[in-house]
């Protein structure tokens, strides 16, 4: 399968994908290169305006990515463009269990490009590539928002899992079927 994963982690299922799938397209964001080239072995893509064709990918992944996002619906909105007809996107990010609406913006982006908080203090997220600002809380009927910005088929499933160490807050996985 052709698979493409944002902000792969070199561990957990980012690290078998790597080795395992050889169809696999890791990338990241590096706002200073051109998009669509490689950095190293990783290739520059902007996620809300993605230089991949149309239907280019059987399965999108991003763990714990969408909460850094200035624009989540156009996210969803070029995923679903790459995905050919049944492709996945499966995906983490916290889900707020206090939260009832879909999606809560704590920060924008201006039109100069500077970040304005619309909530404080700023929350912070480590990642691989450094420390990364939460832009977005999410909801619980984070799925019918989803729904609206992309016509995706979505499923959230919760784990809690003692065996495995599954436990606590933030632990669904968001999967997101384009019909076809």
């Amino acid at each position: 399968m052709r698979i493409h994963e944002s902000s792969p982690a070199d561990r957990g299922i980012s690290k078998k994908l790597r080795l395992q799938a050889p169809r696999y397209l890791a990338s990241y964001y590096f706002p200073d290169k051109p998009f669509g080239d490689f950095v190293g072995h990783l290739r520059n893509e902007d996620l809300e305006k993605q230089t991949f064709y149309d239907e280019t990918f059987d399965i999108v992944v991003t763990l714990d990515v969408m909460e850094h996002l200035f624009d989540p619906a156009k996210v969803y909105q070029e995923i679903y463009r790459t995905l050919c007809k049944g492709g996945l996107y499966i995906h983490t990010f916290p889900i707020r269990k206090w939260l009832i609406d879909g999606a809560t913006p704590r920060a924008e982006q201006t039109s100069s490009g500077k970040v304005k908080l619309l909530v404080e203090p700023p929350e912070y997220h480590g990642s691989p590539m450094g420390e990364s600002l939460v832009t977005y809380d999410y909801g619980y009927d984070v799925a019918s928002q989803i729904a609206e910005w992309a016509p995706f088929d979505v499923r959230i499933s919760r784990f809690w899992d003692q065996r495995h160490g599954i436990i606590g807050d933030y632990t669904e996985v968001i999967v997101c079927r384009k019909p076809g």
